[in-house]
């Protein structure tokens, strides 16, 4: 058996040996024709010899055996099943007409056969080809009896004779029909057992892919989705049939997941989308977390299902696609996205660095080199000694508002050590309030600013570091008066509220732009452009007090609007527990020049009793 088909493998076509059904169909066409025939051939010589010379019948059906050959040549060299059904539903009908114009027509023995030639056609698994051995079939029987009632065809032979002839026809005819039932049942078959095993093999791959394969009609209901869909949104197989899986999209990414649905069909393209689902989270659920449901990112390929059927209407088109979860890749563009926007930040705040203290640096050494020059030209300037006083005063104002911006710089880096500490203690908040005020309000009358403070007698004390108490309202207070016009008013109010005590320091000045409002307390940025600047600084004031309030653990509020003023509101915690250990990353952050702050402090204390 293995030679035999060894043998018939060797003569099909190429196109039919990499699919096993074809294979079989086209094995199972050739092999009764080509040992039929050769059997036949074999057995003709000891016919004639037992016979005698044959008749015209006789030598007909001999080439009648040729056809069989003929036809397995034809299918091994073009491949066409179909095609070789055809003509061999032609040949076969042919020989019975031929047997049965010899033998009586259509009451002749050979015209049971005519029933084989649609059971034979039937192999062909071709509607086209039954319908045309049927047509067939019908044309030959009717051609038979036209001839016989035109008496054309020869007399039938005694009735003795022609029952045993009818008996042959009979049973060749039902032992060949019963070979072609056997056919068709092995072949049916090897389809099942082909289908058993190709379904095996996808629902193999089905349950171990850790990607989806769903198949969608052209809405996006879904007809059929594998079970790893289970392990990525949490939810059973049947929840996710029909709409249930259009329902865990995104509301936002409901448009684009139907469009990709949609253009698949149409188009005939495969399409690509990315688009959000909702997955279920039964562990949290169980814990007991209120957000027991999340989403994930997810990749959907789909192309178009090849229609069943040639009349299928386009809009019953499907689609097929395979859906993966892409969200670490989406996790890590969103932290590549934020690592650019922080390079891009830091480039500009080094930018902006620069462009201060280049501002903040050129201003007093110019002033103290100018200054220096006129002294030590007094002879040909004929400088006074009162000028030569009040240059010389100029010179130390400029030496020690430099000393104080290189001493923030400096102090930048020491802080990345976390060497600052917290040292709370129980003190009045209204004295150190009312005393801050005091060393401000003579600043604030040469501006032409009125200086109101608002506090009650009845503040209780509270627990903290006092110094960083003045610091945080000296620098509140002395932004105000810098960025108030001459005119307005600057009030600070302190309260208590629950807790906490709630200091607020309001003014009538230029006010803070909505883009600029969410960066203050940003170190060294200040609000506007760099070169647009009125006023000096190091955009270091709010950045201090957002970082001592923050060791406080206190909350700062600032809202502002462009001409109208700013409103700058404190939280601090009436009983302040310092933490055990503070990482030194939280120090340097929130504490960026609070030495430096220090030394604007002072310089501006200097400077109200000078001026007093």
């Amino acid at each position: 058996m293995n030679i035999i088909r060894d043998c018939l493998d060797a003569l099909l076509h190429p196109s039919a040996r990499y699919d096993a059904l074809t294979r079989a169909r086209h094995r199972a066409f050739m092999a009764p024709r080509l040992l039929g025939s050769l059997a036949a051939f074999a057995a003709f010589p000891v016919y004639l010899a037992m016979r005698g010379a044959p008749t015209a019948l006789e030598v007909a059906a001999l080439a009648w055996l040729i056809a069989p050959i003929l036809l397995s040549w034809f299918l091994s060299r073009t491949g066409r099943y179909q095609g070789a059904h055809v003509l061999s539903s032609l040949a076969l009908a042919g020989f019975v007409m031929t047997v049965a114009m010899t033998t009586g027509g259509i009451e002749s023995f050979a015209t049971i056969w005519l029933v084989v030639v649609p059971l034979e056609a039937s192999l062909s698994a071709s509607r086209r080809v039954v319908a045309f051995a049927c047509a067939l079939a019908l044309t030959c029987a009717a051609l038979l009896i036209v001839l016989g009632h035109f008496d054309v065809l020869p007399a039938q032979s005694n009735s003795a004779v022609r029952g045993a002839f009818m008996a042959f026809g009979v049973a060749s005819a039902t032992l060949y029909a019963a070979g072609l039932a056997f056919g068709a049942e092995s072949l049916a078959r090897i389809s099942v057992s082909l289908l058993s095993v190709e379904e095996e093999r996808y629902r193999l791959l089905a349950l171990n892919m850790s990607d989806v394969i769903s198949r969608h009609r052209r809405n996006g209901a879904v007809q059929f989705i594998s079970p790893a869909a289970e392990a990525m949104l949490g939810a059973p197989v049947s929840r996710l049939l029909g709409h249930g899986l259009f329902d865990r999209v995104h509301v936002a990414d409901r448009p684009a997941y139907l469009t990709a649905l949609s253009d698949a069909a149409r188009g005939g393209e495969v399409r690509s989308v990315e688009f959000r689902l909702r997955r279920d989270n039964p562990e949290a659920s169980q814990r007991g977390q209120t957000h027991p449901v999340d989403f994930i990112w997810a990749e959907m390929r789909c192309r178009p299902l090849e229609r069943i059927s040639e009349t299928a209407a386009p809009h019953e088109a499907e689609v097929v696609a395979v859906i993966r979860d892409v969200t670490d890749r989406k996790v890590q563009e969103q932290a590549l996205d934020l690592a650019r926007s922080a390079a891009e930040q830091a480039d500009a705040s080094k930018s902006r660095f620069l462009a201060t203290m280049s501002h903040e640096l050129r201003t007093p050494l110019n002033a103290i080199i100018g200054f220096s020059e006129m002294i030590v030209q007094e002879d040909v300037l004929m400088v006074d000694a009162a000028r030569r006083k009040e240059y010389a005063q100029l010179i130390n104002d400029s030496g020690q508002h430099l000393l104080s911006v290189v001493n923030g710089i400096l102090d930048m880096s020491k802080m990345e050590s976390g060497n600052f500490e917290i040292t709370p203690e129980l003190f009045a908040p209204r004295a150190a309030l009312l005393n801050c005020c005091n060393l401000l309000a003579l600043k604030a009358r040469e501006n032409g600013i009125d200086l109101v403070t608002r506090a009650a007698e009845d503040l209780p004390a509270m627990t903290g570091d006092p110094r960083a108490f003045k610091q945080i309202v000296l620098n509140l207070v002395s932004n105000a008066i810098k960025f108030t016009e001459r005119g307005g008013m600057v009030t600070v109010s302190a309260a208590v509220e629950g807790s906490r005590l709630v200091l607020r320091v309001d003014d009538t000045g230029v006010g803070i732009a909505a883009d600029d409002l969410k960066r203050i307390g940003d170190p060294f940025f200040q609000a506007g452009k760099t070169y647009q600047r009125r006023h000096e600084g190091t955009g270091l004031g709010l950045s201090i007090v957002k970082s001592l309030v923050g060791l406080h653990g206190g909350e700062m509020t600032v809202q502002s609007k462009i001409d109208e003023g700013t409103s700058v509101t404190i939280a601090l915690p009436l009983a302040f527990t310092p933490p055990a250990a503070l990482p030194a990353s939280n120090i340097a952050t929130l504490t960026p020049a609070l030495r430096s702050s220090s030394q604007e402090t002072h310089s501006d204390q200097a400077q109200v009793k000078k001026s007093a």
